[in-house]
């Protein structure tokens, strides 16, 4: 089953999405790499490294990140990583997580989670 990792600034923010993911999705393994040591907020290429690790089985993991140095920081670790079954996705943070989550527990391949978490972008929430 893919794995599914989300990258935050905030760390309750990470765990609160990854909570919501869990209650959707039972049996898919989620990572976060939320905050600093210390509750500071920001980005930990150690922490997205490890998590990263540990969901990645031979399914493969999609990551999910907020925004900015989320991003660059996760882009770096998968560079270094090198890992073909390693992929970002890029959609909103709890909606993209959601959708991944469901879609990962009906053990779709890696290719389909990344695009369900994609299609989340430009979702309209009102008609």
């Amino acid at each position: 089953m893919v794995g599914i990792v989300v990258v935050s600034h905030n760390a309750k923010l990470a765990e609160g999405i990854k909570e919501m993911a869990e209650m959707m999705a039972n049996g898919v393994q989620i990572a976060v790499a939320g905050g600093l040591d210390n509750g500071i907020m920001g980005t930990s290429y150690e922490k997205i490294s490890k998590a990263v690790e540990f969901v990645c089985g031979r399914d493969g993991a999609v990551v999910i990140m907020d925004m900015g140095s989320a991003i660059m920081t996760t882009e770096l670790v998968l560079e270094n990583l090198k890992d073909d079954e390693v992929k970002m996705a890029d959609c909103p943070l709890l909606e993209g997580t959601m959708r991944a989550a469901v879609v990962a527990a009906s053990g779709a391949s890696l290719a389909e989670v990344v695009a369900a978490a994609e299609e989340t972008r430009g979702q309209k929430k009102l008609s």
